[in-house]
């Protein structure tokens, strides 16, 4: 029996013994924290609640612009699928106009002004919610509201301006939905010049 205690103890006393590094350690910090005057402690305790306070302030500044972009732009994807539908009515309108068969027929002007009248309600939808089309033609190639497919020889226009467009590009307020697909003038070659070469 003295044996089994005498054992329990010897393993207190090496339990002790190993933790000794780790009671070292907190006696050391509460020496620290001892030789910190209260007014320092203080000041600590201040600049760890003003750092605070300002992550505070900066997160709430944060979820404040991601709710408004939220509200603003919250159907930025369904305005830019939406934009298929109007590339549809002027295919539509495109291929009725080519129909050898019912062209110049009252149904066929009459179909048409239906076509019109639908597309221009659709784009009265997207200008109440902030979507617009993108002015492209004679104006100077912008590779932010404008993609260039092609290049047209033109003398009468400025190399860089926009001669033709091939898709409309739009805009929901100040970014964009869809950019202007367009062909852009440049100058002719004269053939003088490409004989000598």
């Amino acid at each position: 029996m003295e044996k089994e205690q005498n054992s329990k103890t010897e393993e207190k006393k090496n339990n002790k013994i190993k933790s000794t590094p780790d009671s070292e350690k907190k006696e050391e910090l509460k020496e620290t924290e001892v030789k910190l005057s209260p007014e320092d402690k203080i000041k600590e305790l201040e600049e760890k609640l003003a750092r605070t306070l300002a992550e505070m302030e900066n997160q709430r500044r944060r979820f404040e612009k991601e709710k408004d972009d939220a509200f603003e732009y919250g159907g930025f994807s369904f305005a830019r699928e939406s934009l298929n539908l109007i590339d549809n009515f002027d295919r539509a309108k495109q291929s009725l106009e080519n129909d050898e068969k019912i062209k110049e027929s009252d149904v066929l002007k009459k179909t048409l002004e239906h076509l019109d009248i639908v597309k221009k309600d659709l784009i009265s939808i997207f200008k109440k919610n902030n979507i617009e089309e993108i002015v492209a033609l004679d104006k100077k190639l912008d590779p932010n509201l404008h993609q260039a497919m092609m290049e047209v020889e033109d003398n009468n226009k400025e190399p860089g301006t926009i001669v033709q467009e091939i898709q409309k590009g739009f805009k929901m307020k100040d970014r964009l939905l869809r950019p202007s697909l367009v062909a852009v003038s440049k100058k002719t070659e004269k053939k003088e010049e490409k004989s000598k070469k």
